[in-house]
């Protein structure tokens, strides 16, 4: 039995890396969702106009790993207290947003978040919204920290950020 989760956390490129490397995640797949216009090219949700947001749909093995050790490793990764920024990554698109699935996942990340609040120093801005319409990014776009380690972004915001995975969750590892 396989269940679905839909983050975004930033960049997608950054996100889908690490999931990547998470056992009991089936797939991931880097898209967009949260906005308004049907199947939004790259190029126009970097322009803000649409409402969505990059995200990862994440298929995983809830026997495996758990929809609460998913967030966990979401919040580690990327920083929940910038409003539409993650770096120098500005824009709604790079909101940091959940879109859940159902009540059960709705109530396991207002939790999370709750206990999040705890770790952070200033206060966690994550949307916390009903799973909209996923929209696949184009092919480029898909498992691109894999086949492109030494562009710029990758080696320098996507490297570590799949690094400080690798040290805080070794146990989570395929």
């Amino acid at each position: 039995m396989s269940e679905v989760a839909i983050l975004g956390g930033g960049c997608f490129w950054c996100t889908e890396a690490v999931y990547l490397e998470v056992r009991g995640i089936k797939s991931v797949e880097s898209g967009y969702c949260g906005g308004s216009q049907p199947d939004p090219t790259y190029e126009q949700v970097c322009t803000g106009d649409t409402g969505h947001a990059e995200v990862v749909r994440l298929v995983y093995d809830p026997a495996v790993i758990s929809y609460r050790d998913i967030l966990e490793i979401f919040f580690t990764i990327h920083d929940p207290t910038t409003l539409n920024r993650q770096g120098n990554d500005t824009g709604t698109q790079y909101r940091s947003v959940i879109f859940h699935q159902n009540a059960e996942q709705e109530a396991t990340a207002r939790q999370v978040v709750a206990e999040m609040a705890h770790v952070w120093d200033a206060p966690i801005v994550t949307e916390l919204s009903p799973a909209q319409t996923f929209y696949k990014a184009e092919d480029y776009h898909q498992n691109y920290y894999a086949q492109h380690p030494l562009q710029g972004y990758c080696a320098f915001v996507v490297a570590p950020k799949v690094s400080k995975f690798r040290q805080t969750y070794a146990n989570k590892l395929k």
